[in-house]
């Protein structure tokens, strides 16, 4: 295994193979900071494992970006010259099976990396000075448990149920009819402008949007835009404290019929800035296949929230027009 050129590609014609897409991404990162963050990651407790650590992320990466299992990554990259180059694998070189891909993964997640990798790019990013921090849009979304939900879920009493195939998954009610829902809610925040996720938390479905809003404001925007689910008189000032400024839409208090008119004005205008989140939603719950979880368990699927959220943000970069 090799990054540099076989024997083999010095035959290929000029341009075979090339995805520009993916070769943006590639000129986005400085992967030698990518690859000290995984480099002592083993697929196995014993043995040296086949393949670079980098090369086996960057699959990883693919797998996102394509919507692919284990085993339609492992075919795509005996398959496809584009995957082989953006991986750093020569023609002739041998490719990791399912068994090997999910191993690696495995134990990036148990390695606790999701963090380290999240960050690491988003530093590069913004040094790069792709993130505006004009201001941060945050908003939830519920996602459903890759399990079947517990049957008793239907009565008042079994929304307390848990499905011993995904304990950390549980209920919540949604929408205007209280309909019950069973599984995860993903958190993030939001750059305005350049609508890269800058901060990010899953959460089991029942957790309350307020209760980590707080780990989603970076402190460098310079507002902070949020619907009234956000509301809290402590958020307000703590933002006002640290210089940002409070975008967090009114809610009506018992004591009120309706809104003051100034506080009705002023959520319209919060409301057509914040939208831009659920085109976030849209992507990771469309390209991504988010609407679904994929794994179970919460330290499983937050990796995988992880993988996806740096995948979506080098995707949303690489396809600006040049």
């Amino acid at each position: 295994m090799s990054e540099q050129s076989s024997f083999v590609d010095a035959f290929l014609p000029a341009g075979f193979g090339r995805n520009g897409r993916l070769e943006r991404i590639t000129g986005l990162l400085d992967w030698s900071r990518i690859e000290a963050l995984v480099k002592s990651v083993r697929c196995a407790e014993t043995g040296r494992p086949p393949y670079r650590p980098l090369v086996m992320l960057r699959a990883l990466l693919l797998q996102q970006w394509y919507g692919l299992s284990d085993p339609g990554l492992e075919e795509a990259l005996s398959d496809r010259v584009s995957f082989r180059r953006f991986c750093g694998l020569a023609l002739d070189d041998a490719t990791p099976d399912e068994t090997t891909l999910c191993r690696f993964r495995n134990a990036l997640k148990d390695a606790g990396l999701g963090d380290a990798l999240f960050a690491e790019v988003a530093r590069q990013l913004d040094a790069a000075g792709f993130v505006l921090k004009t201001g941060t849009l945050i908003d939830a979304s519920l996602v459903a448990s890759a399990v079947r939900a517990p049957r008793d879920g239907s009565t008042p009493k079994g929304i307390e149920s848990r499905s011993e195939h995904d304990p950390d998954a549980n209920w919540t009610r949604r929408g205007k009819d209280r309909r019950l829902f069973f599984g995860y809610k993903l958190h993030v925040g939001v750059d305005q402008g350049s609508g890269l996720i800058r901060s990010r938390r899953l959460t089991p479905a029942k957790v309350y949007e307020s209760e980590v809003a707080d780990d989603l404001v970076l402190g460098d925007e310079a507002a902070v835009y949020a619907d009234k689910a956000y509301e809290k008189h402590a958020r307000r000032a703590a933002l006002k404290a640290r210089g940002i400024k409070d975008r967090i839409q009114h809610r009506r208090s018992r004591m009120q019929r309706e809104l003051p008119h100034w506080q009705g004005v002023r959520n319209k205008l919060i409301g057509r800035i914040r939208t831009a989140v659920e085109r976030t939603f849209s992507g990771l719950k469309g390209r991504y296949g988010l609407n679904r979880m994929r794994y179970r368990g919460l330290k499983a699927n937050s990796f995988h929230f992880d993988l996806v959220a740096i995948a979506y943000n080098l995707n949303r970069i690489a396809a600006r027009p040049a």
